[in-house]
């Protein structure tokens, strides 16, 4: 499978994001990033940007896209079996809830789904159960979004934070590219 794997700004899950990336490559799967502008330029505390881009590109093989002018491509041409987004920002959910197309993130699911073709979520983000709660509740009803596995992640401290299971990446987009959703028993 061909598959855009797109990174946006929720640096503290990016070293969990780019081990389920690798796995794909593992299995053998063309992989090219993308990275939303921020996620892109920015150096924080998780790491220096020129170091994340340089991995990324040193796993895949592919050069990064990075701009909407370079991502407006992604649907016309074809590029990619399934899109995948993790992390997901709240603010990258908002975005794709109410049709901001801003940046090179949005962009790509925004020319990827113009085909029909499936997009994968793998939400990161501190308010997923509070503003971000309904643009995830609106994403999950539009057709051909799925969403990775989710649950709080310090529901103590952060009562309203949620990510996803990163290691359940694969899984959904294998099941996406069918036109399946992860079914996950609850105990």
């Amino acid at each position: 499978m061909k598959i855009g794997y797109c990174l946006t700004g929720s640096f503290c899950t990016f070293r969990k994001s780019i081990e389920s990336l690798k796995a794909l490559v593992e299995a053998g799967w063309e992989v090219t990033p993308i990275m939303s502008e921020n996620a892109y330029s920015t150096d924080t505390r998780f790491g220096d940007a020129k170091d994340i881009q340089d991995e990324l590109i040193n796993i895949t093989g592919n050069s990064i896209i990075h701009t909407i002018k370079a991502a407006e491509p992604i649907g016309p041409k074809k590029m990619f079996d399934v899109l995948c987004v993790a992390p997901c920002t709240g603010n990258t959910l908002a975005k794709l809830a109410n049709g901001i197309t801003d940046t090179s993130a949005t962009m790509a699911v925004k020319s990827h789904i113009r085909n029909a073709r499936p997009v994968v979520i793998g939400v990161s983000t501190n308010d997923a159960l509070g503003a971000a709660a309904k643009n995830i509740g609106t994403l999950m009803n539009y057709k051909n979004y799925y969403f990775v596995p989710l649950g709080m992640d310090d529901c103590i401290n952060k009562p309203k934070s949620m990510v996803c299971d990163f290691t359940k990446i694969k899984h959904t987009i294998e099941l996406a590219a069918q036109g399946k959703e992860v079914v996950q028993k609850i105990i």
